[in-house]
């Protein structure tokens, strides 16, 4: 079986995962992020080490896995002042470390890779419980609406962009940092990603969520979401390049690691809240 045979059968095992989690949302959703943050951050803790660094995994994991968990108690009024607990909980890193420290005496450069490597894999992934869950949807199916309108951008930009790049691509990107990337790729990936987020802004978003987005302006949140994702993978590809590997790990098929699957969504959700958050719109009634 060739490599994108595996990948289109893992992604038809998992898709209907995905819908189905976002559609449920609160715990299930949480959880399920809560578990992508985890084996995130276990991957990139290995790649971290594999090129120098020292983190902390005993610490950094397990509060990746926790920050997806903490918005759904959060939302539910279970736990409330978010920057309290994130104090607390880097206090709590800062007092662990005086134990947990290495010979090498890097204790701060540790401390701050662990740290950033579990708002990295958990925290930003959390931004997808906010969209789910955001203050302008009204029900569980405009929720899940909002939520994977980014998300089925960013595989439309991951889509175009493997395919126009195999087609025409010539001239590399960032040979530097990820050989495989080309110009023609990244061009198609935007194209390909702009007219998705216009389709889906005229049909199935305002269908599903009763909101939408100026025409024009779903043309710009496409370009942006697109260049924000190739960002996201290419940021990936230089932490493999620097740790002298092809994949994050081998979890997934003909997809390498959870990190190589999410390396986009990784900045494309923060920022696909902050702009759907400013920019959304009640659609007309037809």
């Amino acid at each position: 079986m060739n490599e994108l045979a595996r990948r289109v059968l893992v992604a038809l095992a998992g898709i209907p995962i995905v819908f189905a989690a976002a559609y449920a949302g609160r715990m299930a959703l949480a959880v399920l992020l809560g578990v992508m943050g985890a084996v995130g951050a276990w991957e990139l803790f290995r790649m971290l080490r594999r090129s120098g660094a020292a983190p902390y995994e005993v610490f950094g994991i397990p509060i990746a896995a926790s920050i997806p968990l903490y918005a759904v108690m959060s939302e539910l009024g279970t736990l409330r002042s978010p920057a309290a607990v994130a104090a607390v909980v880097l206090l709590a890193l800062l007092g662990a470390s005086l134990w947990t420290r290495d010979e090498s005496g890097h204790t701060l450069s540790a401390l701050g890779v662990t740290a950033l490597g579990a708002v990295y894999t958990g925290g930003f992934l959390t931004f997808a419980y906010l969209l789910r869950h955001h203050r302008l949807a009204a029900d569980a199916l405009s929720g899940s609406a909002l939520l994977l309108y980014p998300v089925v951008l960013t595989w439309v930009s991951d889509i175009g962009g493997y395919f126009t790049g195999r087609w025409f691509g010539t001239t590399k990107l960032m040979p530097a940092i990820s050989p495989g990337k080309t110009r023609a790729g990244s061009v198609g990936a935007v194209v390909a990603t702009v007219a998705a987020s216009v389709a889906l802004n005229a049909t199935l978003l305002p269908q599903y969520s009763h909101l939408a987005l100026a025409p024009w302006t779903a043309g710009v949140f496409g370009l942006v979401i697109s260049c924000t994702a190739q960002v996201g993978d290419l940021f990936e590809s230089m932490l493999k390049r620097e740790a002298g590997v092809k994949d994050s790990s081998a979890l997934l098929p003909g997809h390498g690691g959870v990190l190589d699957r999410l390396d986009s969504l990784y900045f494309v959700l923060p920022v696909a809240y902050l702009l759907l958050t400013r920019l959304l719109i009640a659609a007309p009634v037809p």
